[in-house]
């Protein structure tokens, strides 16, 4: 087997960053307690300005004035992380969390789908850039020796026992994930390299350290098997984005909703499923949530599209009061099964497919402002067709033709001139709620060379109604 190591060096900071309308303003994330707090972890502009993690915000504040700070929370930094699981789990069915900010995925099963390992490795560094964290990876035949591997290196592929022991030969003592007690001991000794420490006799390090080095060493060095948890995604997705200052528009509430929505269709990508209804909760500062429901007459999960379809909703409501924070919360999750595309595509490049223009329609204008029609099992005509846009209905009971334009009310025909063409076709239907109705209807043609569809109630006399025109 092979794995990948997929190392997060800056997770918390990469994902208060990517929440951030500026990428450029300085930036620290604080941390310790109310007497004495600390800087955690300062972004490349803060960093230009002197400030450095481990400072004291005191002593930061005498450098620089200008700066914003977010507090560290360890729970967005595991969210983060089982955001990006997500995301891997479309590439491997193992991936696992074990180490903190590092995704494992077992990828030799993934390499026949995704290509050579440089072409998958270039598609993995894309989407992580795309989503904005920063990241180092290394494949190796074990998730160990991967996970070490990655402190000093970054693009590093070992894929055979004999390179990898010659890859952690070379590896520093203080880098391999011994304890720092462990790796002081073997300084003091002279022994600086992995490669110092195994050419020792087994028993001599047996004897001078306790017994989880041995195994750790024999972990690294694929000698024994290292259990891992493998992660499954939940069936349901939740997040949270709590703003910067309250928000009294819907045009400022635009970019934390593209970053809700983009975490969604990433979520969905890796289980492979759509969102049929989700709800934006806005939090005010004062009062009850606002929520906004979003539903879709069938699954999908473009980020685009369901952006497009949040906004319109969005830009529907008023907004009572300031909004503190955006939470989206998506529990109806079908699977996804993508549009049927022809491989010479002949729909112009500017238009949309009419499932998307449908939804995007629905949610500018109102649920109620777009309808279609839908076959109903009924012979009578006037119940054989019923407004509706579900995408499952009954067919038509008969395959003999039908007008394409029904009058809302039939009316008398002048049959001066008018010629018979086909019939009489009888129908007799509707007994079973009131709507009883027999009728012979006729194909007739006018004397403009039109084709009409008419009707005379059986038992009665009088002139031809007609009912419909065909094309």
């Amino acid at each position: 087997m092979l794995w990948a190591c997929v190392l997060l060096p800056q997770l918390a900071l990469d994902g208060v960053m990517r929440r951030r309308a500026d990428p450029d303003e300085p930036l620290v994330l604080l941390t310790g307690t109310a007497q004495r707090r600390v800087l955690q972890t300062v972004n490349p502009a803060a960093k230009a300005l002197g400030l450095r993690a481990g400072q004291s915000l005191t002593a930061a504040q005498a450098l620089v004035r200008d700066f914003a700070t977010v507090e560290y929370e360890p729970s967005d930094v595991e969210r983060w992380h089982r955001l990006l699981a997500a995301w891997a789990y479309r590439f491997s069915s193992q991936v696992s969390l074990k180490y903190p900010r590092v995704l494992m995925m077992e990828i030799e099963s993934s390499l026949g789908l995704f290509g050579p390992w440089p072409v998958f490795e270039k598609r993995l560094r894309d989407e992580l850039s795309a989503l904005g964290f920063h990241h180092r990876i290394v494949v190796a035949p074990n998730p160990a020796a991967a996970r070490m591997l990655t402190n000093v290196h970054d693009g590093l592929a070992v894929t055979t026992r004999e390179s990898l022991h010659h890859a952690l030969a070379l590896m520093p003592i203080d880098r391999i994930g011994l304890s720092r007690e462990v790796a002081t001991a073997f300084s003091r000794m002279g022994l600086h390299t992995l490669q110092q420490v195994l050419a020792l006799p087994r028993n001599t390090l047996a004897r001078r350290f306790p017994a989880q080095v041995l195994l750790h060493l024999d972990t690294l060095l694929g000698e024994r098997a290292l259990a891992l948890e493998c992660y499954l995604p939940p069936d349901f997705f939740d997040t949270r984005i709590e703003l910067n200052f309250d928000v009294e528009s819907h045009q400022a509430l635009l970019f934390p909703l593209k970053r809700l929505i983009s975490d969604l269709a990433v979520f969905l990508a890796g289980r492979d499923s759509g969102v049929q209804r989700f709800s934006l909760h806005l939090e005010h500062v004062e009062g009850k949530d606002t929520v906004v429901p979003v539903g879709l007459l069938s699954a999908e999960r473009g980020a685009a599209m369901l952006f497009e379809l949040a906004r319109g909703r969005l830009e529907q409501i008023q907004v009572p009061s300031p909004v503190r924070a955006v939470r989206l919360l998506a529990r109806d999750l079908p699977s996804f099964v993508p549009a049927h595309r022809e491989l010479f595509d002949e729909r112009a490049q500017q238009a949309l497919p009419w499932e998307q223009l449908r939804e995007r329609l629905r949610a500018r204008l109102g649920d109620e402002a777009v309808n279609g029609l839908r076959a109903h099992a009924d012979h009578r005509p006037e119940c054989a067709w019923q407004p509706g846009l579900e995408s499952k209905s009954a067919g038509p009971l008969l395959t003999a033709p039908r007008p394409g334009w029904l009058l809302r009310q039939p009316v008398p025909l002048d049959e001066s001139g008018v010629r018979i063409l086909a019939g009489p076709e009888r129908i007799e239907s509707g007994w079973w709620d009131g709507g009883d109705v027999r009728r012979d209807y006729f194909l007739v043609e006018t004397r403009s060379g039109q084709r009409a569809w008419a009707y005379q109630t059986v038992g009665e006399d009088g002139s031809l109604l007609l009912q419909g025109w065909f094309a």
